[in-house]
């Protein structure tokens, strides 16, 4: 990738003295967006009281966010390829901060989830803006590992940073505050973003292709709304399978349009890439075992251990530093000696080992000795992961084609995140009611069997979790060849598909 003009973008200049100061913003705007999927999870029983949100209805502050977001992530990703990423960027932020506003005005369970769904649409104009503007921005091998150690490090642990935040709001405000406090951040990063950053204009030749959005946004629409309803209505309901065919057939029709389309929404040429399609694959895996972690570990601490929200949120402390210390300190030092599947395989072994001692954890677990160290196993093999994902993914991407390679990357994490929360709860579920029928013979101990049954259910569903994290790493080890940036040749841009008009 060069500095030069390709597709009717410029990337900036290698020794741009403000490029630092722009990875700061950047940072910022990647760290609101993914842990706004996070924040409001510990705050979520005070807003269901607050405005009378029904059981029923509660999973809809979360789904609604991520159904928006994952859904429209490829046509963000190709706007921004478009009309700028820079343009974008400050549009997104602008809408994020608009919608956290109304979110935290909330008068109505409708008008949050409404809120929710606007900060979705426009967290997928964002996502993709700022991972492509980092992309064109940091060519150089040895200050690429350093950026996309810090981006790695914030997709990885942001989740945990919004339990963090989340219980410290709820604590000492209200769970209003896990909304409003959007608004000083993006107000921040959008002026840093018109005095640092540079992006050159989009491409004004092209054209949105029209079909490319409908069959493809309405398919992962589709499925991710299909995951979301699986567990409170379960796998076999009519409705959930109506939703999964859907899905189904409109990817497969976009797959098959994206072939034949002028100019597609997704270059099919940009996932034929083994490196980058294992990338991609890495990444959804992980992202089902750790979404379910973050899942049932907020529930173990609360209900089963009777944690306090902060203190639930703090619990997550030594996660998000195992995360930061394994991609800016291990993985960002290590990707330009060794091949990037040399630290993904190891990450994900690592995660997986650590999945596997909470699965020991019990009603009378202790923090310290029995959850902390199992949590420092996830968080340094996420770290370890993660970093070479994005940067590996996003290397050698013709700069015309870098948002909507950006927003594949995330599309598979938001979808991986969708289809984690809603399977490993529903075989928790399963594994707890199953275990509850065989052993709630005793009125007198139903409290402690009750518990005992979660902690049951949760144990299974880590299980499964960690044997993700092992698939995730053998389709790293692979299908991920790809050469450490400084031992080989820089892989070459990839190629747009001319069509004759």
């Amino acid at each position: 990738m060069s500095g030069t003009r390709t597709g009717g973008s410029t990337a900036p200049d290698d020794d741009d003295p403000r490029r630092w100061w722009g990875l700061v913003i950047i940072a910022l705007a990647q760290l609101m967006v993914v842990l706004d999927a996070t924040i409001v999870n510990i705050a979520l029983p005070s807003a269901q009281r607050d405005l009378g949100i029904s059981d029923a209805n509660r999973q809809w502050v979360i789904t609604a966010y991520t159904l928006a977001f994952g859904g429209l992530l490829l046509l963000g990703g190709r706007i921004a390829d478009m009309v700028g990423r820079k343009r974008t960027f400050v549009i997104g932020l602008i809408g994020f901060a608009g919608a956290s506003a109304l979110g935290g005005a909330a008068t109505t369970s409708g008008m949050l989830f409404g809120a929710r769904a606007f900060q979705g649409a426009f967290a997928a104009v964002l996502a993709p803006s700022a991972l492509s503007l980092l992309t064109i921005t940091f060519t150089d091998p040895r200050e690429r590992g350093k950026a996309f150690g810090i981006y790695g490090a914030l997709a990885g642990s942001g989740s945990a940073i919004g339990f963090i935040a989340g219980g410290l709001l709820t604590e000492y405000l209200n769970w209003r505050w896990c909304l409003y406090v959007n608004v000083p951040v993006a107000v921040v990063a959008v002026f840093g973003a018109l005095a640092l950053l540079r992006s050159g204009p989009g491409n004004a030749g092209a054209h949105l292709d029209v079909p490319g959005v409908l069959l493809g946004c309405g398919g992962l629409v589709a499925l991710v709304y299909g995951f979301s309803e699986a567990e409170p209505r379960g796998w076999t309901d009519p409705l959930v399978l109506s939703l999964f065919a859907v899905g189904v057939a409109l990817v497969a029709a976009f797959v098959w349009w994206q072939t034949r389309a002028p100019q597609p929404l997704l270059p099919l040429h940009i996932v034929k890439d083994r490196d980058r399609a294992g990338c991609f694959l890495t990444m959804c895996l992980a992202v089902i075992g750790v979404f379910g972690l973050f899942l049932f570990m907020t529930y173990y601490l609360q209900v089963v251990l009777g944690y306090s929200p902060l203190r639930t949120g703090l619990g997550y402390l030594p996660l998000t530093a195992a995360i930061i210390t394994g991609s800016t300190q291990i993985s960002a030092r290590l990707l330009r000696r060794v091949q990037p599947r040399m630290l993904m395989v190891p990450g994900m072994v690592l995660a997986s080992g650590g999945l596997m001692i909470l699965t020991q954890m019990t009603v009378h677990s202790r923090y310290a000795t029995e959850i902390l160290p199992g949590l420092i196993l996830v968080g340094l093999g996420m770290g370890l992961t993660f970093m070479p994902i994005f940067a590996t993914a996003t290397a050698g991407v013709a700069p015309h084609d870098a948002g909507v390679t950006s927003a594949t990357v995330n599309t598979s994490q938001q979808v991986g995140g969708s289809i984690g929360t809603a399977l490993l709860n529903t075989i928790a579920t399963t594994s707890s009611t199953a275990y509850l029928a065989a052993h709630l013979h005793n009125p007198a101990q139903k409290a402690l069997i009750v518990r005992e049954g979660m902690v049951h259910g949760y144990t299974v569903a880590l299980w499964w979790a960690a044997g993700v994290m092992l698939l995730a790493g053998l389709v790293a080890g692979l299908m991920v060849r790809t050469k450490p940036p400084a031992h080989g040749p820089a892989r070459a841009p990839v190629r747009q598909d001319v069509r004759p008009a």
